[in-house]
């Protein structure tokens, strides 16, 4: 894999401003890098703004090391892959940050990229968030589910524009952005299809679900109406994810849900994908096992997209 498919040139977005602040904490083991910003459209989920957020919108967004926050406009940051690659599937990819902030590198970008260049079409979120200092106002189920529901909504409603099959977009999420996927799994709709704005008039569940490390595991509670569910976290996380993640993989399986579970040898919160440090370790191969999961359940053709 080759360095320039996962770190482009740093550009700065027109739509984001550097602005100092405090880093935030993450794993005593964890050595923070660069913010490298790929040079790829930006969409925003509102023309005017987010519901409740319109004053707000012009705000600078503050970035720290790998992680941005202070959001208020939240966007789609858009990675398409080469036409004759294209596989169809789409995906919505939500990094973590314990809703705080978004660790946009190793579970964004660096996703994104990994996956546009291998046939998928990949969507970075920034979304609001609900636990940022100061206080934003925002909450989990209202303000922060409502922009992973627009999102897909979003991208559906542009999919032919953008290669994607509307029946094959999914949610992934790490760690808080994980649990925000596993909430659109089973709290969504079909659109409204009276509503003034197009966008609205599509639905927002996701045709599979992505959770890497999901926030508050033991809360995922699948029914027979849930999308499928690629899984993986780590053996040495906290045993809400180690623990938790497992058990979840059991209740998928009761109903008949079609699930996948990865749970990595000696291997904490947070390993998302870092091919600069982690390459040729076991938890970097979850893109890869996903990759092949999407093909066992026959959203991407056996020859397509090829590893």
């Amino acid at each position: 894999m080759k360095t320039q498919c996962l770190f482009l040139s740093m550009v700065i977005v027109a739509i984001s401003a550097v602005v100092p602040a405090q880093a935030p904490s993450e794993p005593d083991d964890f050595l923070p890098g660069k913010m490298v910003i790929p040079n790829n459209p930006v969409v925003f989920l509102w023309h005017n703004g987010a519901p409740g957020s319109e004053d707000k919108r012009d705000e600078a967004e503050i970035v720290v090391d790998e992680t941005v926050s202070n959001i208020h406009n939240p966007s789609l940051m858009v990675f398409l892959p080469p036409d004759e690659i294209n596989t169809g599937v789409g995906l919505i990819v939500t990094p973590g940050g314990g809703h705080r902030n978004l660790w946009i590198m190793h579970e964004g970008y660096n996703v994104a990229q990994w996956f546009a260049a291998r046939g998928v079409a990949a969507f970075v979120l920034k979304h609001r968030l609900a636990r940022q200092d100061p206080p934003s106002g925002y909450t989990l189920e209202g303000h922060s589910l409502d922009d992973m529901k627009r999102a897909i909504r979003l991208v559906r409603s542009r999919a032919e524009e953008w290669g994607v099959n509307p029946q094959k977009i999914g949610a992934m999420g790490f760690s808080a952005g994980g649990e925000l996927a596993r909430l659109v799994a089973t709290t969504n709709d079909p659109g409204d299809p009276q509503a003034i704005d197009p966008v609205e008039r599509v639905g927002c569940r996701p045709d599979f679900q992505v959770l890497i490390y999901p926030g508050k595991s033991r809360r995922i509670q699948p029914t027979p109406e849930s999308p499928p569910a690629f899984l993986a976290a780590g053996y040495a996380d906290q045993e809400d994810v180690s623990i938790g993640l497992a058990e979840a993989y059991i209740r998928f399986k009761r109903v008949e849900v079609e699930a996948e579970l990865h749970m990595y040898a000696n291997t904490h919160h947070g390993f998302g994908l870092r091919p600069d440090r982690d390459a040729g370790k076991s938890n970097q191969q979850w893109p890869t096992h996903l990759m092949s999961f999407l093909r066992q359940i026959d959203f991407i053709e056996t020859s397509a997209a090829d590893n």
